[in-house]
């Protein structure tokens, strides 16, 4: 699932008291782009640097190290992280000694091209490669450039504690696999990420109790694909045929893992993301309704409504089959929120291939989604196969459409919780008010109301009075729990 607004992944300023500063401590500044991926991945970057010696800090003009973690999965992405290089550029004409890194799914497809066209980069690295970073900054100490972006058949990252950087201290990532291989040709995921390989089930547990000793109240699974997670000793998912009958028999796969997350954690919220609609078993709708804890929320993108768009993608899913997938999910839990990612202007996108997409969402009015115009990526197979033929100005136009419509659909979607009670996490305050609080619903979307005496991480039962198409407004009305 796409961040739409890249978020800047800050965390606290470490200071020490005075005479615990380790000799040869540095500091090191992180932001982050992209898929919640990239910012579960900075959170192992920072404990592999940790490791180190390097210490997490906001103030990137005295940092010794800049890492930028990246995305490539539409041109946008990529201007933005041209554009933040630019400024790190300013930054170390002020401090000559300052390293800069470029990480993630831009360093691993552009490779040695961004250390030519960015001469301010010392250091790039993919996103399978992080482990090695203590030998690459051994390289730039000694006055080279250096690089690894290796793509792993085994890499999950398991054996590592990430430090957290979420500054709320509430909710966390949990990453369960890595890699993709469903092939969607619009993607460079499978590119820049490699294949699907899962976790260690126990490492994942270990993790979310950690989480839940530190007092964390929620986190969300994630994987490029979840509903593909199998585990059956380690190794690559299509290997999984060659496993022995042991192994087999043995193994666990997504509805399994969230039950045992469920059971392990009851006190904690669990989300997951993203699911790929060919992937999404109606075991995992039923473990969802099941069990309390497993919030009613799921992200389940289908890129176009017309079947013929979807067979260009290489989406292995019909829209009937995806109405289906809709039906069992409002069947076993009616009240579950669902959101969606879309594309317009994908090559030879039709005017009633538009209209499908609109068709579509007008049957299951979603909650709330993720709308883009098509980007092609280079390297992928719709770059390779297909004419970037939709002009920008219907791509422009299309795109308006959907999200005039997906407004209209999640204001009626929100209108459904007047005077409904609804059980929020407090997680920040209001954007818009010091005097309220803001959090999400299991629905995930997000709810406002007066502080009153109440605390970031606390559950709150509250009722809704007010709605806008992105927000619901209410007033507590009474304590839920801690």
């Amino acid at each position: 699932m796409e961040v739409k607004n890249p978020y800047m992944y800050n965390g606290e300023t470490m200071t020490p008291k005075i005479g615990s500063l380790n000799v040869g401590t540095k500091s090191v500044y992180i932001e982050s782009y992209g898929c919640a991926m990239n910012f579960s991945d900075s959170e192992i970057v920072l404990s592999i640097l940790n490791d180190i010696n390097y210490k997490n800090t906001n103030d990137m003009f005295n940092a010794d190290l800049i890492l930028i973690n990246t995305c490539s999965i539409r041109e946008k992405a990529e201007l933005t992280v041209r554009k933040r290089l630019e400024k790190f550029n300013k930054v170390k004409t002020k401090n000559k000694n300052i390293k800069i890194g470029v990480l993630g799914c831009m360093a691993e497809r552009l490779k040695h091209k961004l250390l030519e066209e960015e001469k301010i980069v010392d250091l790039v690295v993919g996103p399978d490669a992080y482990k090695d970073l203590p030998n690459l900054l051994e390289e730039v100490s000694d006055g080279h450039t250096a690089v690894n972006v290796l793509l792993s058949k085994d890499e999950t990252y398991s054996n590592i504690n990430p430090v957290r950087l979420n500054p709320n201290g509430v909710s966390a990532f949990v990453s369960i696999t890595r890699g993709c291989d469903n092939m969607c040709t619009f993607c460079v995921v499978p590119f820049t990420r490699g294949r699907e390989r899962s976790r260690d089930p126990q490492s994942i547990i270990n993790e979310l109790i950690d989480l839940r000793k530190k007092n964390y109240k929620e986190v969300t699974l994630l994987g490029q694909n979840v509903d593909s997670y199998l585990w059956y000793g380690g190794g690559l998912k299509k290997d999984f045929s060659k496993a022995s009958e042991i192994q087999k028999a043995s193994s666990i796969n997504f509805a399994k893992l969230l039950e045992m997350c469920a059971l392990a954690v009851p006190e904690m919220r669990i989300r997951f993301s993203t699911s790929n609609p060919q992937d999404m078993s109606l075991d995992v709708i039923k473990k969802v309704a099941k069990y309390k804890n497993i919030c009613n929320y799921i992200h389940l993108p289908v890129q176009s409504g017309s079947d013929k768009i979807l067979k260009l993608m290489n989406r292995q899913h019909t829209i009937k089959d995806y109405l289906k997938l809709i039906d069992n999910i409002n069947n076993e839990i009616p009240n579950c929120g669902i959101s969606h990612d879309m594309i317009v202007g994908f090559p030879n996108e039709t005017e009633s291939d538009h209209e499908k997409t609109l068709k579509l969402m007008d049957k299951v009015k979603y909650s709330f989604g993720y709308m883009f115009k098509y980007s092609e990526r280079p390297g992928t197979l719709a770059a390779k196969k297909f004419d970037d033929n939709v002009d920008e100005i219907a791509k422009s136009r299309r795109l308006s459409e959907i999200i005039s419509l997906q407004q209209k659909h999640s204001l009626f979607r929100n209108k459904q919780y007047m005077n409904n009670i609804v059980e929020v996490l407090i997680e920040k305050e209001s954007k818009k008010s010091k005097s309220k609080w803001a959090g999400r619903n299991q629905q995930n979307t997000t709810v406002v109301f007066p502080k009153e005496n109440y605390k970031i991480g606390d559950f709150v039962n509250v009722r809704i009075n007010n709605y806008t198409s992105a927000t619901l407004i209410g007033e507590a009305v009474n304590y839920s729990k801690k």
